[in-house]
């Protein structure tokens, strides 16, 4: 994993685009700086200490005073700031704290280390601070006291403890899912650090939160934010077993039908590096042929070859345009019409294609439905169950009935997965084609009955013939 992490370093700050001026929490930290607290009164209501009054007046002086105080007393610095964040309860005083703060770790990212030295030494948790401002109304104090905490557990030595990390994980992808959230460029910089560190790629992926931004992707967000969510996805790909798994997501789709729509160059350049790591970084070279083949189905070659026509200023833009094309014409080359089956039902995208009314397909392929323990028979019962889209309800259903027609067993194992009840739900769908797929699909799991009960009926006879028939021998 160490390459992956000195890929994720030596990104220059712009291509992550994790200091966007021009962000709500931005602006407002610009007009709270101009603001001080008066931190005499504080004193002399004695809400703080005279240390503590004599350390932050020393900080909150111009940058190289600051530094120098910095250095000569760091552990009286982490002291301060985090006594006053547990001790002050004024909204518009931690406001100024956390920007503070958050100024100290922009300016040097080595100074997180004075925080967690400190909370070691003291044995406190270095996160409950923080973490526990998670829980305010004001809007700012959260968003900063996040990207504090991002900062906190992806610049030190020290990684997130396990319960605070899914805590911290759950709240980020919740946060993303709150409507018309003006703060949700900051939550997104905070995951974009998060997902850089390897540990934390699959604590995330416990919270459920690879679900999350596809949901998000899938709806209409604006460019900075699909942006900022394709790049999580990207950072998550360079571990090899997540990317294997990626398109589990169904995240080839989505991320195509953003490519086939997209404007900005930035969006275009990462859904491409997400493209390629797609094939580049899974260790199973079917999982990777899968993934191509997917990417095929999705119309990304077309997308390519736009893409090939245009002048783009970033390299890497031009570099992944070859590498994705060169490696999808090959895919197409030895692509089977099973995998390109395959690769159709698990994209749940099911259209008209050729393989559908293919009677050869069907003759040599409907065995194969039952591979993996019925892993596309369950994935076009589960489409049944949960579409809404009456073109996939329509293929789904005619492909049962196929199945059924040209595999013996079939109408026993559709009944197992329950999809003979569901294709007669759809006798009675708004859609007149999907009525008419699904009487077709009915007849033929009917007539595969009356054919086995016909041939069961020509077994029982012949016995019965041979049982009465006279044993001949020599005498």
């Amino acid at each position: 994993m160490t390459d992956v992490q000195d890929i994720m370093s030596s990104l220059p700050d712009d291509k992550i685009d994790m200091i966007a001026a021009t962000s709500v929490l931005q602006q407002q930290a610009g007009d709270i700086r101009q603001t001080k607290p008066n931190w005499s009164s504080y004193m002399q209501s004695q809400m703080i200490s005279q240390e503590d009054y004599a350390c932050v007046s020393s900080l909150d002086k111009d940058k190289k005073a600051q530094a120098a105080y910095l250095q000569e007393n760091a552990p009286q610095c982490a002291k301060t700031l985090l006594n006053m964040l547990s001790h002050v309860s004024k909204d518009q005083t931690i406001q100024y704290i956390l920007v503070l703060i958050d100024d100290l770790l922009q300016e040097d990212r080595t100074r997180v280390q004075i925080f967690h030295d400190y909370a070691n030494k003291k044995k406190e948790s270095v996160w409950a601070p923080f973490l526990n401002l998670l829980n305010r109304q004001d809007g700012f104090i959260v968003n900063m006291a996040s990207r504090v905490v991002g900062k906190l557990a992806c610049w030190g030595q020290e990684q997130m403890p396990k319960s605070d990390l899914h805590f911290y994980l759950q709240w980020l992808k919740d946060q993303l899912t709150v409507a018309n959230n003006e703060y949700i460029q900051s939550v997104g910089r905070c995951l974009q650090m998060m997902l850089r560190v390897d540990e934390y790629r699959f604590a995330f992926v416990t919270v459920d939160g690879i679900s999350t931004l596809i949901s998000i992707l899938s709806s209409r967000v604006n460019f900075q934010v699909q942006y900022q969510l394709v790049f999580c996805l990207w950072v998550l790909t360079f571990n090899p077993l997540l990317a294997e798994k990626m398109n589990k997501f169904n995240v080839i789709p989505i991320l195509a039908d953003i490519l086939s729509d997209c404007a900005k160059e930035k969006v275009t350049r990462i859904i491409l590096a997400v493209f390629r790591n797609l094939i580049e970084k899974p260790e199973d070279a079917q999982v990777a042929k899968e993934h191509c083949i997917a990417m095929v189905q999705c119309k990304v070659m077309k997308q390519l070859t736009i893409l090939e026509q245009r002048r783009f200023d970033d390299e890497d833009i031009t570099g992944d345009v070859e590498f994705l094309t060169e490696k999808l014409q090959n895919s197409v080359q030895d692509l089977s019409s099973f995998d390109e089956y395959a690769t159709e039902v698990k994209s749940a995208r099911l259209e008209w294609s050729p393989v559908h009314k293919s009677a050869k397909f069907w003759r040599e392929n409907a065995q194969r439905l039952n591979e993996k323990q019925y892993e596309l028979l369950r994935i076009l019962v589960h489409l049944l169950e949960t579409s809404k889209d009456p073109l996939v309800l329509s293929v789904a259903s005619y492909d049962i009935g196929e199945y059924v027609r040209h595999y013996p067993r079939g109408k026993h194992v559709i009944e197992q997965l329950g999809g003979k009840q569901l294709v007669m739900q759809l006798l009675a769908h708004e859609d007149p084609n999907v009525r008419y797929e699904a009487l077709l699909a009915v007849q033929k799991l009917m007539v595969h009955n009356w054919e086995y009960l016909g041939k069961q009926l020509e077994k029982d006879s012949e016995k019965a013939t041979q049982g009465n028939a006279p044993i001949s021998g020599k005498a």
